[in-house]
């Protein structure tokens, strides 16, 4: 903590704050999955479990701030993707996901995933920084009722004759003022401030109870290695395969995002990130067994790098924090996502100010930056902005006359993108 400048009370209240944010994951996930037919109280115990193993193997393994729990796109993709639109039972697509955390494991022990990472050029990497800060500012915009969907422009301004809209705004301007104040852990006040206004107003319903049990996993435990025979047909292998890169790519670009935002990075590379995606892997594998979808590192791990955590100490906070959620999970709920959404919009503003380092006077790396950028709010997935920058790349480069700069695996990611892009378009048909 001295060689990081930092204190133990500081790495605390960031392990604090980077919880809070990313609480909603055992309420969410559960809801998600339980549309597959999977049962939620086995859904809840297996995404805390999870998020303890991932989080305390990052602080151990890698001494990173940065948490990890089930990604919320891939729940997505496997409950409406590959279960409700292609109609493969979730105990066989749980079986897939078994199957791509075997391999994205190898691919970690090999260092493949390192050589990736460190091959991408400091350009994109400061633009999927900036990339992701945008697309977590619009989901706390839309989380907190600012912005709303409209088929006439796609996105409109949410109503504020909405109560709890004025909830998210009342966050947004305490947080606002606290942090250009430079008042240390802004973003923890003003959430718990945003709560209490919202208890005392009625907007947030005290919780009924406090203690519960812990519910079973036996529903979900070990279904995935159960059902491994029914991996057979190939588009299975398909769900397979988009279950390895998605995760691949999301834990990359979030990884360099967060790297980029806390000053890690030296030499366009991050220290020791082989231990960081060994540690992303192994709770990807552990989550599979135990019956939830792909883990991944977090974004809301922004919020308690902004207010000074960078150690894995942090992490470390988080899994204890996740631990003991698992007994008192009715105090969750005052969390709500009008508490949320000003955390996620101030994080956006800090993570976006990695673009003011991209060459913007040079096209060639402009094009490819942009589109990571806006890809990642406009598409709302982090995977498809990285796959605009970087089928973009290449062929800016090459037609600017600077192809021996291009590092040869980018022209690999270019075909595989192409490929990654053709199968998730294709596959719900």
């Amino acid at each position: 903590m001295k060689e990081a400048n930092t204190t133990v009370r500081r790495e605390i209240l960031a392990g604090l704050t980077t919880f809070v944010s990313m609480a909603y994951i055992l309420f969410v996930n559960p809801q998600v999955l339980g549309d597959a037919g999977m049962d939620k109280g086995a859904v809840f115990t297996a995404t805390a479990l999870s998020a303890i193993l991932g989080s305390l193997l990052m602080a151990i393994l890698a001494n990173y701030p940065i948490a990890i729990a089930p990604g919320l796109g891939d729940n997505a993709f496997f409950t409406y993707s590959v279960v409700l639109a292609m109609g493969i039972p979730w105990q066989t697509a749980m079986a897939g996901v078994f199957i791509s955390s075997i391999l994205f494991l190898l691919l970690s022990v090999v260092k493949l995933r390192e050589i990736v990472i460190n091959s991408i050029p400091h350009d994109l990497k400061l633009a999927i920084a900036a990339g992701i800060g945008i697309f977590i500012a619009f989901v706390g915009l839309k989380g907190g009722g600012l912005i709303v969907a409209s088929k006439s422009t796609l996105v409109a301004m949410g109503s504020f004759t909405v109560p709890t809209t004025w909830l998210t705004i009342f966050g947004l301007i305490v947080t606002g003022v606290l942090m250009a104040r430079k008042v240390p852990g802004s973003i923890f006040i003003g959430m718990v401030l945003t709560t209490i206004l919202g208890l005392i107003t009625g907007l947030i319903k005290l919780p009924t109870h406090i203690i519960s049990t812990i519910p079973s996993m036996k529903p979900t435990f070990g279904v995935g290695i159960a059902h491994l025979g029914d991996i057979s047909q190939p588009q299975l292998w398909a769900v397979v395969l988009i279950f390895l890169l998605v995760a691949f790519f999301d834990t990359a670009g979030t990884l360099i995002g967060l790297a980029e935002q806390a000053g890690f990075m030296k030499d366009n590379k991050m220290p020791r990130i082989g231990q960081a995606l060994m540690a992303d892997s192994i709770s990807m594998l552990g989550g599979s067994v135990m019956g939830t979808t792909p883990t991944a590192a977090y974004v809301e791990s922004s919020a308690g790098i902004a207010i000074g955590g960078r150690t894995g100490l942090t992490s470390l906070v988080v899994g204890v924090l996740f631990a003991l959620s698992m007994f008192f999970s009715p105090l969750l709920t005052v969390v709500t996502s009008n508490v949320t959404a000003p955390v996620l919009i101030i994080v956006g503003i800090l993570m976006a100010q990695s673009m003011k380092q991209i060459h913007w006077e040079k096209f060639e790396i402009a094009m490819p930056a942009f589109l990571t950028i806006v890809g990642m709010p406009l598409t709302y997935n982090i995977s498809y902005g990285i796959a605009f920058g970087f089928l973009a790349y290449p062929l800016t480069m090459i037609a600017a006359g600077r192809r021996k700069e291009i590092n040869p695996i980018m022209y690999i990611l270019f075909f595989v993108f192409i490929g990654l892009i053709y199968i998730i378009n294709i596959l719900p048909s």
